[in-house]
């Protein structure tokens, strides 16, 4: 069996592929908060809450209403979407002009506010998801058995996220989009509704949280706090990539995957600190990050 320092290939390129799709999560997940904060400069702390909305959502479609997972990878992230657009413009709207630091207290607010509702009325033990039987089964590789509904994650993950890079950097609406929150006043009198573009906005960033929740639903135990275990390490893959930088949260979400899945296999004791590591070496030698602009 051939060997690379020690571990076999197998392992090697099986633990990789596995990162891969960890990093897809990371990047979608990150895509949402670059969204939020690069058009918005909102500290989107309930990101995480959002995510398992979307997860809970499809459960509870599934479990009472008889909501089919495609039809849940549709409906749930509209109406969790719907949801934040109602949060931006009865809650964010009103400090939007005050300190950053309101605005993530806020949605960290709203986020325990989540959680703790859910905790309440389900508990904390986590409930399973089905997989999908057109998803079920899976791919014998020549270095793993690559489960079906992971690669569909992989797929569908970075389909969305380069979507959406394209619609921001590369079409009139997101010109308008990013103009709107450089200039509100010039773009609004061009006849363009700012606060309009703004709730859409915000409502984008958390639809990708809640897609991102369906999609991690067949594979983790969904819970109440499954999107606080992991909103800090989303947060630092957006600070690694560039606070509001759409290509860096993609790119760097992808890559972060794959640097833990490779401390797995040669250092498991720091997989779950690799990321801070890289985050800290990134800061001290650009602060922006790999992808950011210096103020």
């Amino acid at each position: 069996m051939t060997m690379i320092f020690g571990i076999p290939l197998m392992v090697l390129f099986g633990q990789l592929m596995l990162g891969l799709i960890n990093g897809a999560f990371y990047a979608l997940l990150s895509l949402g908060l670059a969204v939020i904060f690069g058009l918005l400069r909102i500290i989107n702390f309930a990101h995480g809450a959002q995510y398992m909305l979307g997860a809970f959502a499809a459960l509870l479609g599934a479990q009472y209403l008889g909501l089919n997972y495609w039809t849940a990878l549709i409906v749930v992230p509209l109406v969790v979407g719907a949801l934040g657009i109602v949060v931006e413009r009865l809650l964010l709207r009103r400090i939007q002009h005050l300190d950053h630091l309101y605005g993530l207290l806020l949605t960290f607010g709203l986020a325990l506010i989540f959680e703790g509702t859910l905790v309440n009325l389900f508990g904390v033990s986590g409930s399973s998801y089905p997989i999908p039987e057109a998803l079920s089964g899976g791919f014998k590789l020549s270095f793993m058995f690559l489960p079906t509904y992971r690669a569909w994650v992989l797929v569908a993950a970075l389909v969305v996220c380069f979507g959406v890079w394209f619609l921001i950097e590369r079409t009139r609406l997101g010109a308008y989009l990013r103009a709107g929150t450089e200039n509100p006043e010039l773009v609004q009198a061009f006849g363009i509704n700012v606060p309009l573009m703004v709730s859409l906005t915000y409502g984008l960033g958390v639809a990708l949280a809640a897609f991102a929740g369906v999609l991690a639903a067949p594979l983790y135990p969904v819970s109440p706090a499954m999107g606080s275990s992991l909103l800090i390490v989303v947060f630092a893959v957006v600070v690694i990539g560039g606070m509001g930088s759409i290509l860096g949260a993609i790119l760097t979400g992808l890559a972060m995957g794959l640097i833990e899945g490779l401390t797995k296999v040669f250092y498991p004791e720091a997989a779950n600190t690799v990321i801070f590591v890289v985050m800290v070496m990134v800061l001290m030698l650009r602060p922006a990050g790999l992808f950011g602009k210096e103020a």
